[in-house]
């Protein structure tokens, strides 16, 4: 009788211990969530008792904060790159202060800024609201620019396509826990910024040296209720620098140091209690534990690989031209959101490629703004390989009302292409130059890649290297109608076979 005693509750063993391998088995996609269940995933096993978690308690707080980790970047992208860009100038050029102006001319300085302007100098500077309102007295010329706050949204533009519409006058900003009407009849233009941190930046669009110099002999700025000061100029420091977000815990210890400047936004409310059990907490220090900052990293490699994808692929988006691989870089509008949702992927992938936004970036009608046209694929649809050479054929009489320019980037930092040279030249191209080669009919032939074509001006040819993957930026200055009506088309890459020299 003892045997078989024993041998009914070894049958009975093994009859559980199958039951129990066969909820092991249970996928995440067909779990019941009922009674006694072990359900794999993908963060390890989760096991309920009678319909409690009885196993996997950790796993599923790592992989919520994973989760969230990765989305939380894709939602602070603009405000960290921002941030970051303004912190990083400061240091290289000793620039902290209102009413100091860095200007950026040369290659190595422009290579700081993630996807700049290698056509006309920048003029930027960073400052804070938080303690009182902001007076500019802008000057008179042809000028593109504007005040943005921390999300890099457009608070006012300045110059040809702000208020002013290239006539000059005086603007005041505020923050956002200060009232404007109180400053009615004190300046032409008053503007409230949602951010304490905001952002002057501005481009003279005229190459006459005298109209550059009288603009800067012009600008004025301060607190409201002192005295304006003439604007001071940090130049020709010819400084390497960048301004590409980190990729370690800096990021998210420069997300703290924000929502600890910022007043939370309704639409920002959520995300902020999502990041606080990650450590990322309003009022209290930036102290991650070990598990924390795991997570940390893991979503924001996560994170940063999501927002490539959509670069790469924006599934958000159609190409500007049917059957072509262009993309009009800008597709949300100036508050990043409508009446039904917020321009989450959109505004990410701009912001992790790009930076700034202004109402002629945005807003382009014909004879004013900018336009940006990007492309990442061949004629086959595949991706530009630096160790490949291709062909931009640029047809004649690109509309434009002041000039057009080709600047090639690094994929991997975003900013200007880095591959040995030393001048603008190097790695741009615009209607403005006078040592390009352009066909009979008026077009221009523009090649990148790791080999000039035999017989191709150095001119018309950029310079790719090693696996540093790379994408343009073609952009148009004061479009015209062709563009808008689609008249004008650029054509895809084509891939070059023969004919390569060194």
């Amino acid at each position: 009788m003892k045997l078989k005693s024993v041998q009914l509750l070894g049958a009975s063993l093994l009859l559980q211990m199958s039951a129990s391998s066969i909820y092991a088995q249970t996928p995440l996609s067909k779990a019941s969530l009922q009674g006694d269940e072990i359900i794999e995933t993908v963060y390890g096993d989760i096991e309920l008792e009678n319909n409690f978690i009885n196993k996997g308690s950790d796993e599923l707080f790592d992989a919520m904060d994973f989760q969230r980790a990765s989305q939380a970047y894709i939602w602070s992208t603009p405000i960290v790159s921002m941030k970051t860009w303004g912190d990083r100038e400061d240091a290289a050029y000793d620039a902290a202060g209102l009413e100091n102006f860095v200007v950026l001319k040369s290659l190595k300085e422009k290579r700081g800024i993630v996807t700049g302007n290698l056509t006309t100098p920048y003029i930027f500077t960073f400052s804070n609201l938080k303690d009182g309102a902001v007076k500019v007295d802008y000057p008179k010329g042809m000028t593109a620019g504007g005040f943005l706050d921390l999300w890099q949204r457009p608070v006012a533009d300045l110059g040809l396509t702000g208020p002013d519409k290239g006539q000059g006058g005086t603007y005041i900003i505020c923050g956002p826990s200060d009232n404007p009407d109180k400053y009615k009849g004190q300046a032409d233009f008053i503007v409230q910024s949602e951010t304490n941190n905001f952002f002057i930046g501005l481009r003279i669009l005229e190459a006459d040296p005298s109209a550059v110099d009288k603009f800067k002999s012009n600008l004025k700025l301060g607190k409201v209720g002192t005295k304006l000061k003439d604007a001071s100029f940090i130049e020709d420091k010819d400084v390497e620098w960048s301004a590409t977000a980190p990729r370690d815990l800096d990021y998210w210890k420069k997300l703290h140091t924000i929502i600890n400047e910022e007043p939370v936004r309704e639409q920002d409310k959520a995300w902020i209690a999502m990041i606080k059990p990650l450590g990322v907490e309003i009022g209290k220090p930036f102290n991650p534990t070990a598990r924390q900052k795991e997570n940390l990293m893991k979503g924001l490699k996560m994170g940063e690989l999501m927002l490539r994808n959509l670069q790469t692929n924006p599934r958000f988006s159609e190409p500007y031209w049917a059957g072509t691989n262009w993309y009009k870089s800008f597709d949300f509008n100036i508050p990043q959101a409508n009446e039904m949702m917020v321009y989450l992927d959109e505004r990410a992938v701009w912001y992790y490629e790009a930076v700034s936004s202004t109402k002629g970036m945005v807003e382009p009608s014909p004879g004013y703004g900018q336009i940006y046209m990007t492309s990442k694929r061949d004629q086959n649809g595949e991706l530009l390989r630096a160790d490949q050479t291709y062909k931009l054929h640029v047809p004649a009489d690109v509309p434009v009302d002041q000039f057009w320019s080709v600047t090639l980037y690094s994929e991997d930092t975003r900013r200007p292409y880095d591959n040995g040279g030393t001048e603008i030249a190097d790695i741009g191209i615009n209607s403005r130059r006078k040592d390009v080669t352009y066909n009979k009919d008026g077009s221009i032939d523009i090649y990148i890649g790791a080999e000039r074509p035999e017989g191709v001006n150095p001119a018309n040819y950029l310079k790719t290297v090693g696996d540093d993957g790379w994408f343009i930026y073609f952009r148009l200055y004061a479009p015209r109608e062709a563009f808008f009506d689609k008249s004008f088309q650029l054509p895809d890459w084509e891939k070059i076979t023969s004919g390569l020299s060194k």
